[in-house]
């Protein structure tokens, strides 16, 4: 790993932390803001599903905290146990938004669509990407072929990062105006629960510029061996 990259991917650790330890205090700090509904994160995810006229997903409880994701191979909206069992504004913008990523994928959204066929490629470059990218910096002078097929790989992963962005946007937007909609959160409790999606979304974005800036590291790289 040369200076630079190394240098770029130390910020982007750095800024990424920096956003995780907000999005946390925002989740936790609107945690403590009871919903006037007084409806837990189960029971809004149940009742977004049935409005949607989703009736072969399944709302589970999982473990840890902020694990809570939709997976459509198993139909199922996974919700941590703050989310889950919360009657707070944290509890009802995680599961709606969770339910959003549901509702893209009974109306076929192209983003998520386009999402889900990425997944097994990125699945399995992610696991060798790196390591390639390594060796084609070690070999570029005699191998520069290695470094280029590296560079497509880690491309895919970008491209996942990038198509991920409008995914977690519209699932944000379907489940904030669907809270607003229903009175499940009032004018009060509306902008904390926008707040809180604006800083999980955050952490997309970070991840996404990050991936970009390398994936341009590396190609300059490759560019600056073929002047040589």
């Amino acid at each position: 790993m040369t200076p630079s990259i190394l240098f770029v991917s130390l910020l982007f650790v750095g800024i990424s932390m920096l956003v995780s330890f907000a999005l946390k205090s925002k989740i936790r700090k609107y945690s403590q803001t009871g919903l006037r509904s007084g409806l837990s994160g189960k029971e809004i995810a149940e009742r977004m599903l049935r409005e949607n006229g989703i009736y072969d997903v399944k709302v589970v409880p999982s473990e840890g905290f902020l694990t809570d994701h939709y997976n459509p191979l198993t139909k199922t909206v996974s919700l941590s146990p703050d989310i889950y069992e919360g009657r707070n504004v944290a509890a009802a913008a995680v599961a709606a938004h969770e339910c959003g990523h549901a509702v893209q994928h009974a109306t076929s959204y192209p983003w998520l669509t386009m999402r889900s066929k990425l997944v097994p490629v990125v699945q399995f470059s992610s696991g060798i990407v790196q390591w390639i990218l390594l060796a084609g910096i070690f070999l570029i002078q005699i191998f520069p072929a290695l470094l280029l097929a590296g560079i497509v790989l880690f491309a895919l992963t970008t491209i996942f990062s990038l198509v991920t962005l409008p995914v977690e946007f519209d699932a944000s937007n379907r489940a904030l105006a669907w809270l607003e909609r229903t009175n499940i959160t009032t004018a009060q409790e509306q902008p904390m629960a926008k707040d809180a999606l604006k800083w999980a979304a955050m952490t997309y974005v970070v991840a996404a510029v990050a991936s970009i800036v390398t994936l341009i590291q590396y190609i300059l790289i490759y560019q600056g061996r073929n002047r040589e």
